[in-house]
């Protein structure tokens, strides 16, 4: 299976991280936890491999090695924007 990243799957890539990451932390997280397997699981599951998949793709880059990847800050920027955009919403209501 082919996935092309774009800025619209990095930013939903985001939403569900900004989503799920606080759901992971009440349930598996805190203060007190030891930080187990479930977290580790969870994060690498839910927030890692999307974020992967989503906005830094799993194709090798077309251009030279030494180039700079442009697209791909946009892609990050936004991932990045969409997550702080679902944590304000959350927050505000």
């Amino acid at each position: 299976m082919k996935i092309t990243p774009t800025p619209w799957t990095a930013a939903l890539a985001g939403s569900v991280a900004a989503l799920a990451w606080p759901a992971l932390w009440t349930r598996f997280g805190g203060p007190g936890s030891q930080g187990g397997m479930e977290l580790i699981a969870g994060t690498l599951l839910i927030v890692a491999l999307p974020a992967h998949a989503l906005v830094v793709g799993f194709g090798r880059p077309a251009s030279g090695a030494r180039a700079l990847d442009t697209a791909l800050f946009k892609r990050i920027g936004a991932w990045l924007a969409a997550a702080l955009a679902t944590t304000a919403l959350l927050a505000a209501t």
